[in-house]
């Protein structure tokens, strides 16, 4: 009973800091002190600790030569690595699921989109973060697969780290939603070559508005 807690409490706090990581709330570079995050969490220090190499060992936080961990920076490199393992990925899941249910894979991408369209004109723009999600986790979801699900989902979550400073920017959410048309256009009428390559141009354009506003010197406020 004590093990089974303790690896509860362990992975309870590893989720909360990793999503913290993930949506930008803990930034880059930013360094990561035992104690403070033990008691803001409300748990002892252990499971933070462990934490805090489960999350090395993913990549997310790098290990300090004087003792400590600091989150680590964003790099150009690993935003066009994941960009690219992104296409290959949900190309992927756009084959499987339109081989398994096409016509209805495109009815919810659509209703997506119309929500997305809804919460834009509303003036709610950081809605697009979560739906931007639905819409991408839709295709891994129709594609039957668990493992890509689960494959695609990490990597859309890495990519959201990057993302977070240009995905709360108006034109760049227009411009998000008209690559997601694209795709479901291209669905509904055009060959799998088609589909394909409406879904690498809009993630060459995300990959685009990231590396401009995370590592541009005079990006837009």
């Amino acid at each position: 009973m004590t093990i089974k807690a303790r690896e509860t409490v362990r992975k309870r706090v590893y989720r909360v800091l990793r999503e913290r990581i993930l949506s930008g709330v803990i930034a880059p570079a930013q360094r990561l002190v035992e104690t403070r995050i033990a008691r803001e969490i409300g748990v002892s220090r252990t499971p933070v600790r462990e934490a805090f190499h489960a999350l090395e060992h993913e990549g997310l936080l790098k290990a300090l030569e004087r003792g400590g961990y600091v989150v680590r920076p964003i790099e150009k490199k690993e935003v066009e690595e994941i960009c690219e393992i992104r296409a290959a990925l949900e190309g992927l899941a756009l084959r499987w699921a339109m081989e398994r249910n096409g016509q209805r894979l495109i009815r919810e991408l659509r209703k997506n989109i119309q929500r997305c369209e809804e919460r834009l004109r509303e003036g709610d723009v950081k809605a697009f973060v979560e739906l931007d999600a639905r819409f991408h986790e839709t295709i891994a979801r129709f594609s039957g697969s668990e493992r890509l699900l689960e494959l695609a989902g990490s990597l859309r979550r890495h990519m959201l780290r990057y993302r977070i400073e240009s995905i709360y920017v108006e034109v760049n959410v227009k411009r998000a939603i008209e690559g997601h048309k694209a795709i479901v256009n291209a669905l509904n009428e055009g060959p799998l070559e088609e589909v394909l390559a409406a879904l690498r141009r809009h993630l060459e354009q995300s990959k685009e508005d990231i590396l401009k506003y995370a590592f541009s010197e005079d990006r837009p406020l």
